[in-house]
């Protein structure tokens, strides 16, 4: 009886492969070192590719940089999402959605490197793009459910001020604060401006 040869992975199957060794081996070293202090010979070394592989998949460090941060905005996204998807009522989905977002920020390192690294790496408004893009989106559709009555700009601005409240509420419980009663302050504020008047 003959073997079966093993299916002979696509060359795209590599590429993408190569991509994600090269992330996860970014994101280690970004978190344990620094966006400055991580050298690209380090992150070839620890992914386990050549030089010539980083530089086919992006064109220098902060591109990978880059690339990491929407990865990791993005997971934010979905687990909000995820969470919040089949709660139907405005203001239960604004909890969950809280709860959510404190759930995937405890993911270890994701608060240094969207909160901390992203805005000295990428710029201040590509950061907040970013965070917008993935995330803000979420809690701006909930206020404008939860709020029907207010206006865009009011949505708006009431979005950008509670994704403020969020993440340095994130910030807090990353540095040792305590996460339940940051997570409760952050129930009754959402309360408090759910419970408004337009």
């Amino acid at each position: 009886m003959t073997q079966e040869k093993p299916a002979r992975r696509s060359q795209a199957d590599r590429r993408a492969e190569t991509r994600a060794k090269l992330l996860v081996a970014a994101r280690a070293l970004f978190v344990e070192l620094g966006f400055a202090e991580t050298a690209t010979p380090e992150i070839v070394r620890k992914a386990g590719v050549t030089r010539g592989a980083l530089y086919h998949h992006f064109n220098d460090k902060s591109e990978l940089f880059r690339a990491l941060a929407e990865d990791e905005a993005k997971a934010i996204s979905d687990h909000i999402d995820a969470e919040t998807r089949q709660v139907s009522d405005p203001e239960q989905a604004m909890i969950a959605g809280s709860n959510a977002f404190f759930e995937a920020m405890l993911v270890p390192g994701r608060v240094k490197l969207l909160m901390e690294e992203a805005p000295a790496v990428l710029g201040h408004n590509a950061a907040v793009a970013l965070t917008r893009a993935n995330g803000t989106e979420e809690l701006h559709d909930g206020l404008s459910k939860a709020l029907p009555a207010h206006t865009e700009a009011q949505i708006t601005a009431l979005t950008n001020l509670l994704s403020a409240a969020f993440d340095r509420a994130a910030l807090e419980i990353a540095y040792g604060g305590d996460a339940e009663t940051y997570k409760g302050a952050m129930h009754h504020l959402v309360a408090q401006v759910l419970g408004q008047d337009a």
